[in-house]
């Protein structure tokens, strides 16, 4: 199983990027899939995740700008954050909690590569 995520980079206090992150391999079913984010010298927090169902969850710091979704049938989870500040600027992680084929009955977590964000004039 692989999380491949995408679409950080540099962007201004109060623009938007969009993250992307695609799990592949032999999956039989993800029961979650969020972000999380790593800044210099803090310890990686939760930004958002999203249920199979569509129910979400945010960090007070994010509600209101950040948005996550999922596409069930590509097994991808979407970030799209809005009115971003200096203080968001981090290394982004895909998670998913999932249960593969060959473990149907044992959830696992899955990490991605990370992916950075800068926010700075």
């Amino acid at each position: 199983v692989q999380l491949q995520a995408s679409g950080g980079g540099l962007v201004q206090p109060g623009g938007s990027l969009r993250l992307s992150c695609a799990a592949s391999g032999s999956i039989f079913s993800i029961d979650i899939m969020g972000w999380h984010r790593q800044a210099p010298g803090k310890q990686r927090e939760l930004v958002a995740l999203i249920a199979k169902s569509g129910s979400t969850d945010y960090a007070d710091s994010v509600k209101g700008r950040f948005t996550i979704s999922r596409d069930n049938a590509k097994n991808m989870v979407y970030l799209q954050m809005n009115s971003l500040k200096p203080e968001d600027t981090a290394v982004y992680y895909c998670h998913a909690r999932l249960r593969t084929i060959a473990q149907v009955m044992v959830p696992r977590d899955y990490w991605g590569q990370g992916t950075l964000v800068t926010v700075s004039s």
